[in-house]
């Protein structure tokens, strides 16, 4: 099994409806921004690293991280930013990539090495549920994932499974936020402050 440090990347490419709109990651939280938090809980597992999302870069700049749009036009959700992510790691030479949500500031310390304990494809579940965006992705998929992009297909879920995906189960900590937790409404934002 491959083992971290992994090239990963930060799947911040949605349009952040719920919230209102503008970059989720690049909200206040703590002493940073959710971007901030999600940087330190992946720690030296993740490297090197890159943000996926669109329109203009510049405003990731203090980040200093890559920017990888969408290779494909129209919005057609995270699985075109896992293709990004796979595309961005066949560059770099890397067999297995992983990926990790832009709105989720708990995320486990040990996520890459447990991810790549279970070896690629593995996507994260906790509390009952699976998070098929926390994964770790074989970057020879890219062409697959291309034509089912192409096809229509847009369930990240639906990629897994289609090619055997392990599930690696997270506790829940005792009093604490899943680790999982995705910060989808201003709710959820004021909550996960509470849990800081």
């Amino acid at each position: 099994m491959a083992q971290p440090p992994f090239p990963t990347v930060i799947l911040a490419g949605g349009l952040s409806r719920r919230m209102g709109g503008g970059d989720k990651g690049l909200r206040p939280f703590g002493a940073g921004t959710v971007l901030s938090a999600i940087l330190e809980r992946l720690g030296a597992g993740a490297a090197p690293l890159a943000l996926n999302a669109n329109g203009d870069p510049a405003r990731f700049a203090d980040l200093g991280l890559p920017v990888l749009p969408d290779p494909m036009d129209g919005h057609p959700g995270p699985l075109a930013g896992v293709l990004a992510a796979m595309e961005w790691a066949m560059e770099l030479g890397t067999a297995e990539v992983m990926t990790v949500p832009g709105d989720a500031p708990f995320l486990p310390r040990d996520l890459a090495q447990r991810l790549g304990a279970a070896g690629a494809p593995a996507i994260a579940a906790s509390g009952g549920r699976i998070h098929p965006v926390a994964a770790l992705w074989p970057v020879a998929l890219a062409g697959e994932l291309r034509d089912d992009l192409q096809n229509g297909l847009r369930k990240v879920e639906t990629f897994a499974r289609d090619h055997g995906a392990r599930t690696v189960e997270f506790p829940v900590p005792s009093g604490g936020p899943d680790p999982f937790l995705n910060l989808n409404t201003p709710e959820d934002m004021a909550a996960a402050v509470r849990w800081l």
